[in-house]
């Protein structure tokens, strides 16, 4: 019950109050408009005969997969990619009947008979596996023939069987009973540098691979390449499919892109603060004491912290949005709770909202922020707000 209500629309005051209990201490906003927005964005710069593919593996990034699933498709995207098979479930348990695709690797029976029944299309990956899938649809005798993916390693030297292998590989799996060649696809490594030569390397032994198959007679009715960053360099590279993940949460893969495209982010943190006290000159916050005030300080504890998805490795250096200012954060961030220095904002009272990620006024924090502060990506970033933040969708 819980998780559906992450997931439900809040549209009025009134409609909030119903959830003032619930999202009382933290939240996360996700802007269905902005996220609408993104999809039609996407579909500007693809050619007429590219379809997207919005990837909402991992809860939609954080995002809650169901209600941007429905978002997504409703704004134009014509295909769902998923990591895993009770990802793909749980998108057709909602009603939801786009093809979704996917991603990760399945092996076991359990699998490909879950597949089967919910209609979902798997990743080939090696031979082996294409005849395990063969092999356990005969045992079950799966009558209509399963739409499979065949994907090719072409230099992430992760999932998939040798571009060079290609042929082999495909002819293989046209020979199976029970399976259909649904695409050929492979996956870019370094689409987001500003350097194109590796994704260059890649496309051409892609297109190699096709050439081989079409040389023997093998047309195929589905070729994709490109994630965001792919998608957002090159039309070359999109084929007819594309496969986007952070561009549709209007974030982007790498700065030199960020003038390809307007994008919106679709993802807002909040939290309220939960006491606000005055301390004396040398105190010290938190634990560790990492942070001791120079003068009298007017402190904000606010009811958010690592457990919820904030990086602790942020303590110290990270920044909240408070009436359209930004306000430093003091002392090490704790499981549940941070603390704030609002010495700038006398009158901030318990209970008023603080914006973790998000915009207010003139001002605004992104996960690319606090990616840039931490070293990583902003992905791990969307990924890392955990469950017990309520998804609250806006319009």
């Amino acid at each position: 019950m819980l998780i559906h209500k992450q997931t439900s629309s809040v549209t009025s005051n009134q409609q909030w109050d119903t959830y003032a209990w619930f999202s009382q201490r933290a939240w996360v906003e996700i802007n269905l408009s902005a996220l609408s927005y993104n999809v039609k964005q996407l579909l500007r710069i693809l050619s007429p005969h590219t379809q997207l593919m919005a990837v909402v593996k991992a809860d939609a990034y954080g995002h809650g997969a169901v209600t941007v699933a429905q978002t997504v498709l409703d704004s134009g995207a014509s295909w769902l990619g998923v990591a895993t098979v009770p990802e793909g479930i749980q998108l057709r348990e909602a009603g939801i009947k786009a093809p979704i695709l996917i991603l990760g690797a399945t092996h076991t029976p359990e699998q490909i008979h879950a597949i089967a029944k919910w209609k979902l299309q798997p990743t080939l990956i090696c031979p082996k596996q294409a005849l395990v899938f063969s092999n356990t649809l005969e045992a079950i005798n799966y009558e209509t023939p399963l739409p499979v993916h065949v994907k090719l390693d072409t230099g992430m030297s992760r999932l998939g069987t040798n571009w060079c292998k290609a042929a082999e590989f495909v002819q293989l799996v046209q020979r199976l009973p029970h399976l259909t060649i649904a695409s050929v696809y492979s996956h870019l490594a370094t689409a987001d540098s500003p350097d194109p030569t590796i994704m260059k390397q890649q496309q051409q032994r892609f297109e190699h691979a096709i050439a081989q198959l079409r040389t023997i007679g093998i047309e195929l009715p589905c070729l994709h390449l490109a994630n965001s960053a792919a998608t957002l360099t090159d039309k070359a590279l999109h084929y007819n499919i594309v496969r986007v993940g952070l561009a549709v949460y209007g974030l982007y893969p790498a700065d030199h892109l960020c003038s390809s495209i307007d994008l919106k982010p679709v993802l807002q943190v909040k939290a309220r603060i939960t006491q606000v006290k005055t301390i004396a000159p040398g105190t010290s916050v938190s634990y560790g004491h990492q942070f001791t005030t120079p003068d009298e300080l007017r402190l904000a504890v606010v009811g958010i912290g690592y457990a919820d998805g904030v990086p602790r490795n942020l303590s110290n250096k990270m920044q909240v949005l408070i009436r359209g200012q930004r306000v430093p954060q003091i002392g090490t961030i704790t499981m549940d709770q941070l603390m704030l220095d609002v010495s700038a904002l006398p009158d901030v009272p318990e209970g008023e909202v603080v914006t973790l990620l998000g915009t207010q006024g003139k001002e605004q924090i992104t996960a690319q922020d606090w990616a840039n502060q931490l070293n990583t990506i902003s992905w791990e970033i969307l990924c890392g707000f955990k469950h017990r933040l309520p998804r609250v969708a806006i319009a």
